[in-house]
């Protein structure tokens, strides 16, 4: 059983400007990609829905902006600056809308309208596990162990560890 992030994703504080967003909507576009599939919890599903939101207006923003390349001119050592969008209007046109799919991915399990969500169980599976090893130490020696679970404001971990 594999659980964690095994492409080697992770949050982006760029992101979380509009700056960074900008950049995330220039290289999409610059890519060819016009859909996306977010797995996450909370943070990631709110940055989905603010890019989505956004998305209009980026567009817009990228092809305003210029960039300035230089223009060669036959005449030996003479060249002039010309401004170029950052994105054509075939490329705006194209990406017009940016279509999202969100996939709730949260060991928390705290989602509505959901039965279970992506992570939940391998999360659980290691606890229980954690747990076996835990008990065998304890009984060995006489002890009782104290164990604390991740969850954040949802106790599901710790509730269905401790009936496991």
């Amino acid at each position: 059983m594999c659980g964690g992030t095994l492409i080697g994703t992770a949050r982006s504080k760029t992101f979380r400007t509009p700056e960074g967003r900008l950049t995330a909507a220039h290289n999409l576009i610059k890519e060819g990609i016009d859909a996306l599939v977010v797995c996450g919890g909370d943070g990631s599903l709110t940055g989905a829905d603010v890019f989505r939101a956004e998305w209009p207006s980026l567009v817009a923003e990228l092809l305003a902006q210029c960039k300035y390349t230089s223009l060669s001119l036959p005449i030996p050592h003479d060249s002039t600056l010309r401004s170029v969008a950052k994105i054509t209007e075939a490329q705006a046109k194209e990406h017009a809308h940016l279509k999202i799919v969100g996939l709730v991915g949260s060991i928390d399990n705290d989602m509505s309208m959901t039965d279970m969500t992506i992570g939940a169980p391998t999360a659980l599976h290691r606890i229980c596990e954690a747990m076996d090893n835990i008990n065998s130490t304890a009984f060995s020696h006489s002890r009782a162990f104290v164990l604390e679970v991740m969850g954040r404001h949802c106790g599901w971990l710790a509730l269905l560890a401790g009936v496991a």
